[in-house]
């Protein structure tokens, strides 16, 4: 096993029963500077994931034994701000929000570019290693987000989010009372490359949904605007910044 605190650009953990590529992903990853764990097993990739503090996860979705989609939400237990890159050949939506609801930042269908790889990577890192303004609290009626410590409360108790839920409640929530628009949110959480993944949002903002509000077939927090975006609220349709 590489030792994770090598002199590199980050580690990352590559998670796939595949042997040609996991060759493949080590060398190219190791070319870039990066230093590479493997596992070919969702077991082993649980046990590795629990130990280091990777980069990025890398996960494939169709694994012998504990396959993929069981493993990403057993890694997401255990590491709620992992950033974690589910890898998988299928390509239907279902199949994507599948992923997505078990816990994935991302995912990217194969065969990929490495450059598209490497881009997404970067981007379900970016939750964990800009944490944004520390002397930040948001506070929107029962909901507080601080972004010093990364955490979000509700009534005082705090609520377990994924990096992309956080990045996507701050978002909102500095923009509380305003519609943003589905490509505007794609594109500051995903980046540029992003804006028509409608799907991504619905999966997220669903979950979120669950996790903050009381009701969430009712929201008093996370609004839809239809067609358009949507809009951070209180429950009185009054918003604040402290």
């Amino acid at each position: 096993m590489t030792d994770c605190n090598v002199e590199s650009k980050g580690s990352i953990l590559v998670v796939d029963d595949d042997v040609s590529i996991t060759r493949a992903l080590r060398a190219t990853l190791v070319s870039l500077g990066y230093a590479v764990d493997e596992a070919s097993s969702g077991e082993r990739g649980i046990q590795l994931a629990g130990r280091g503090g990777y980069n990025a996860i890398l996960l494939d979705i169709n694994m012998p034994g504990i396959g993929g989609i069981e493993a990403c939400r057993e890694i997401r237990r255990q590491k709620p701000r992992a950033g974690i890159l589910m890898l998988t050949v299928r390509d239907s939506v279902d199949d994507k929000v599948e992923a997505l609801e078990a816990g994935a930042d991302d995912y990217i269908t194969k065969p990929f570019a490495i450059r598209e790889l490497i881009a997404r990577m970067r981007t379900v890192h970016r939750a964990r290693s800009n944490p944004g303004d520390s002397n930040t609290v948001l506070a929107v009626g029962e909901i507080q987000l601080d972004s010093a410590s990364h955490t979000v409360l509700k009534a005082g108790k705090r609520i377990q989010v994924t990096p992309k839920e956080f990045e996507i409640l701050e978002y909102l929530m500095r923009r509380a009372g305003r519609v943003v628009r589905h490509e505007e949110l794609l594109r500051a959480i995903w980046g540029p490359d992003y804006g028509g993944e409608l799907e991504y949002l619905r999966t997220f903002v669903h979950q979120l949904r669950r996790k903050i509000e009381s009701d969430p077939a009712h929201p008093q927090y996370v609004m839809t605007d239809a067609f358009v975006g949507y809009r951070f609220l209180g429950p009185s349709g009054n918003s604040y910044l402290s």
